[in-house]
């Protein structure tokens, strides 16, 4: 049966996502779009992955950090911001706010 139809995406699918490490919503988003388009998908989403093992889960429910577990299906590691730490730093001063 569909769950996302804006993107075709099955309950099989989500169950394969959620077996191989997506935990949320947003994780099975991320894995395969189920959930980004008109969002209608979400809660069927939220139902279909229960309170199931998982392994980010429980870490959160025995009280470690989230940043002690990145997210496996970010498309990109996180970097130190180039432009420095504070806000507005290498933007023209028309963008920036600053006068």
């Amino acid at each position: 049966m569909y769950v996302c139809s804006c993107f075709g995406i099955t309950e099989k699918q989500v169950r394969e996502h959620a077996a191989t490490g997506a935990c949320t919503p947003r994780q099975i988003a991320s894995a395969c779009k189920a959930g980004t388009d008109c969002g209608g998908c979400v809660r069927r989403i939220q139902a279909l992955l229960g309170r199931g093992d998982c392994p980010r889960r429980e870490l959160i429910d025995n009280g470690a950090s989230t940043a002690l577990s990145p997210d496996p299906f970010a498309s990109e590691p996180l970097a130190p911001d180039p432009l420095g730490a504070e806000a507005g730093a290498g933007a023209p001063a028309a963008l920036s706010g600053v006068a």
